[in-house]
């Protein structure tokens, strides 16, 4: 006999009764929960669709960080919550483990079916983290060699050994040792990685092909030798597609950009259109068979839901949209669109210094001002943190204009951009206009953009517990 069905709308409105993040507060992260408070972003958001989040005023937010990339197809599309709920409907024999997955081929096919070169096979697991630890161990097992190399500034997951190569020591920081044999080169540094993978001894080269961190995009040049190379001292080429993947640079992996086929890809945020945790690690066959050597290896590497039925329909759902809703091209159009109209801002303001990016992963720069005035603002704000000032751009961004976005890294004068890939040319245009404004308020002082400035500085000096170099690090997480 089966218990009461649960009331989940009384349950949130029940919670909707207590401040915003009380819950958070109490049992989940304090430290984040006050952040998002200090900063301005603990709204009440009630629900989304497609490109869009709405408050509990009923105000509309154009959201520029799209979950850190996940909502790639919008929030809530309706093809692939069908999917999902056809999944249910069909009561399928889920994860069966010692027996064969309904789903789990579909997906892999139709992820083989759009692979750049010749990858054709699929390991699935849960997230970008997951995936990354995948490959180091594939390329360890591929080459018999122990080394990752990987960029500075790189970010590739939080995990253990995630975080072995991940170029921001911020997050590497209080945890003790991590995995030895890895090491960092400069993006784009041709040079290191010659001198580097010539040494013999480096197994696997993972690097983003745009990376997230900055939105700092390859050079060909890196590129093609990243290939060359890797193919001259047999080590494997792993391409972190996490972000980037499935659409977000216009094409559907960017690797696409540069004509590189590496030797293994890995997947995830955007894969499952929002609803379900995923990731996917392509790799070609002769690695894969050097991982699962023989039947005793069958699942030497393996995690539990890795094959789940709902992650796996929502992944073929998402890729079904993508294809045939041509949203691949629209985040191109749209991209180029937004970026000509940002690049036209720059001509006008002293501290806004570059616009880039490719489709819809777009970064602002900003920069020393030259006016006398200006510099007093700009130098006090870098005093207390050097990541402070993108915020006077944020915060006046959410509250003022209801765009939600980040900033592109820690101690960066950088805005992302990272909206989902169904904007239209009314948001695109709205986004042109609410810069405009925002940007142009910073070039007033003293001026509200400096008053937000002064708040968080004074808020940074106030809380012991949340220190000035800290207070934007919940925003620049992936």
């Amino acid at each position: 006999m089966h218990c009461q069905p649960l009331n989940l709308s009384e349950l949130i409105q029940q919670q909707d009764a207590e401040p915003p993040l009380k819950l958070i507060e109490q049992h989940i992260n304090p430290a984040y929960a006050k952040v998002l408070k200090v900063l301005g972003y603990d709204v009440r958001y009630t629900r989304g669709e497609a490109q869009y989040l709405w408050d509990d005023q009923d105000n509309r937010y154009l959201d520029c960080l799209s979950g850190f990339g996940v909502f790639g197809v919008g929030r809530n599309h309706p093809v692939v919550r069908d999917a999902i709920k056809q999944t249910m409907d069909l009561n399928l024999p889920n994860l069966p483990k010692f027996g064969p997955s309904r789903t789990s081929g579909l997906l892999a096919a139709k992820l083989i079916d759009i692979a750049p070169g010749n990858l054709d096979t699929v390991y699935f697991c849960n997230s970008g983290a997951e995936g990354c630890e995948t490959a180091i161990k594939y390329a360890r097992a591929a080459t018999g060699k122990n080394r990752i190399l990987y960029c500075k500034k790189a970010y590739h997951g939080l995990t253990l050994g995630a975080l072995s190569i991940n170029g921001g020591t911020e997050f590497r920081e209080g945890f003790g040792d991590l995995l030895v044999d890895t090491d960092a080169i400069d993006f784009n540094d041709v040079e290191a990685l010659e001198r580097e993978l010539a040494k013999g001894d480096v197994a696997g080269f993972i690097f983003e092909p745009i990376q997230g961190k900055g939105v700092r995009i390859a050079t060909q040049d890196f590129a093609d030798a990243a290939a060359t190379l890797c193919k001259k001292y047999k080590a494997t080429l792993i391409a972190d597609e996490v972000q980037t993947g499935l659409g977000r640079t216009g094409k559907m992996f960017a690797v696409e950009h540069f004509n590189l086929e590496p030797d293994v890809l890995v997947l995830s945020k955007a894969l499952s259109g929002g609803h379900i945790p995923i990731g996917a690690v392509l790799s070609k066959r002769d690695i894969h068979n050097k991982v699962f050597s023989s039947l005793d290896r069958c699942v030497v590497h393996s995690t539990t839901f890795g094959q789940n039925d709902l992650a796996m329909v929502a992944g073929f759902a998402t890729i079904h949209v993508l294809q045939n809703e041509k949203i691949v091209e629209n985040a191109e159009a749209m991209g180029e669109k937004l970026m000509a109209g940002l690049n036209k801002l720059t001509e006008k303001y002293d501290m806004f210094k570059a616009v880039r990016g490719k489709g819809l992963m777009i970064a602002l720069e900003f920069g020393p001002p030259k006016s006398l005035k200006l510099k007093v603002g700009w130098k006090l704000l870098h005093k207390v943190d050097q990541g402070l000032f993108p915020q006077a751009i944020l915060i006046p961004l959410l509250k003022d204009h209801h765009i939600l976005a980040q900033v592109a890294g820690h101690n960066m004068d950088v805005v992302k951009l990272l909206p989902s890939l169904v904007i239209n040319e009314q948001d695109v245009n709205y986004l042109i206009q609410a810069f405009d404004q925002v940007i142009g308020a910073c070039h007033k002082f003293p001026g509200p953009a400096w008053e937000v400035g002064k708040r968080l500085t004074q808020q940074a000096l106030k809380k012991k517990n949340i220190q000035p170099t800290t207070t934007p690090s919940p925003i620049t997480k992936a």
